[in-house]
């Protein structure tokens, strides 16, 4: 069995070992190409304030970008017995360079190092979100001009209420994606700050050139103060895992109303067939599962800030072993929500529409606004207008018009999808992900 970085002339308790450690191995397989990537820039710095030879560096990163590529192509692994991440990739630079590698830890801490691993992971993560919630954006956008003039009844109260269209409806996901952008920015902002140099939360004696690790990764800035850096663990997080709830709020509303849509009752949308499965019992039945699976994946997305909060909100400032815990709920998130924003995009790219919604007479009375605006718009008082269709109603007398003409910004007439591109183009500019590719490119060679 190997032994750990921090062991001294004891045995440990197996039972103990197993309790503590948990699921960390495991956590940290999601970490390994971040780890090695902060080893890179570590030792890079070392070199620059002589700490490592030029000699020395040139051999370290040799090895680690031989790991980088086996972590990046699945091959990676930890070994029975090897604590963690760290330990592993320190391992496996001893076994092959003998005492040299031991020098990689030179002033960080694990602490430090987990911090940076989850920085980069996340960031990592982010970005694919980002770009999976731009591809689900565009599909919605495209239904949405698709289907800009075919009408469908809105509801308030689960009531027929007023003419909507399936413009709106897709058009009205694709903008409350925007908003959901600019969670997911935020997020960014401040996982994009380097840690590395905090060490176990207060610095280094050796002369640490931190501005250099964070130039070499890519990130925005560093989190300057060491205390706060430690601090930040289980808040980056916690603030992180609340744009994913936003994006995965709004996937929980759509997939409900296409669950309610497609259903005999409504028959509004037709779902993929492949997206619906039969009953065991009752040959009519294509139930939308993954719609419904979906909705569920997403909600329990939507409690993961308070997962995160509940496991950090009562500790003090300093490091402690709790933390770890967040990894098991928070790193397998990122996953769930991709696949999420993949299949909502698939099922929205091929979901059919029901054209002829408003051949049923039901609907009629949805227009009844449009006919009261009609007449105050000849003259007629509005609450007069207002009395008067109402006893048309009641009297079954009321006919229908369903040539409606509503042309302010965000009507029917007038969606405004194309101002709501620019907003979602604006925010995902802002992320300039082009900087951290082209520094990761740098570092890895």
């Amino acid at each position: 069995m190997a032994s750990k970085l921090w062991e001294k002339n004891f045995e440990v308790n197996q039972e103990i070992e197993r309790f503590t450690v948990g699921r960390d191995r495991e956590m940290d397989m999601y970490l390994a190409p971040y780890d090695v990537l902060g080893s890179m820039a570590h030792i890079t710095m070392l070199e620059s304030i002589g700490l490592l030879s030029a000699d020395e560096l040139q051999v370290l990163l040799g090895e680690l970008r031989s790991i980088y590529a086996d972590a990046r192509e699945g091959h990676f692994v930890i070994e029975e017995g090897v604590e963690d991440v760290h330990s592993q990739v320190e391992l496996m630079l001893t076994r092959r360079l003998g005492d040299v590698g031991k020098k990689i830890h030179s002033g960080r801490s694990r602490n430090d190092q987990v911090l940076v691993d989850l920085k980069l992971y996340t960031r990592h993560e982010l970005q694919q979100v980002a770009l999976l919630t731009r591809e689900l954006f565009d599909a919605l956008t495209a239904a949405s001009e698709r289907y800009r003039s075919v009408l469908m009844p809105g509801y308030t109260h689960l009531q027929v209420a007023m003419p909507s269209s399936f413009g709106l409806w897709f058009g009205a996901y694709a903008e409350s994606l925007v908003d959901d952008m600019y969670y997911l920015h935020a997020a960014w902002r401040i996982t994009n700050r380097n840690p590395l140099g905090s060490a176990a939360g207060y610095g280094s004696s050796f002369p640490l050139d931190r501005s250099m690790t964070t130039r070499l990764l890519g990130f925005d800035s560093m989190d300057y103060n060491v205390v706060y850096a430690q601090m930040c663990r289980g808040k980056m997080e916690r603030n992180v895992a609340f744009a994913l709830a936003t994006i995965a709020g709004t996937m929980a509303k759509l997939a409900y109303d296409a669950c309610l849509f497609n259903s005999q009752n409504f028959q509004f949308v037709k779902l993929p067939k492949e997206c619906t499965t039969g009953s065991s019992i009752m040959p009519h039945k294509k139930n939308p599962d993954v719609f419904e699976l979906i909705r569920a994946k997403s909600n329990k997305i939507q409690a993961l800030p308070q997962q995160v909060m509940l496991i950090m909100n009562n500790l003090p400032s300093g490091y402690f072993r709790d933390l770890q815990i967040i990894k098991e709920v928070f790193l397998p998130a990122f996953d769930e929500l991709k696949d999420c924003l993949a299949m909502t995009r698939y099922i929205i790219e091929r979901m059919e529409v029901n054209e002829h919604i408003l051949d049923d007479a039901r609907y009629d009375a949805m227009f009844s606004v449009e006919e009261v605006n009609r007449l105050a718009a000849a003259g007629m008082p509005f609450r007069d207008a207002y009395k008067k269709v109402g006893l048309d109603i009641e009297a079954g007398t009321f006919h229908a018009s369903h040539d409606i003409h509503h042309t302010h910004e965000g009507s029917i007439g007038n969606p405004c999808n194309d101002e709501i591109r620019r907003l979602m183009d604006e925010a995902m500019a802002s992320f300039h992900f082009d900087r951290v590719a082209e520094a990761e490119r740098q570092l890895v060679g």
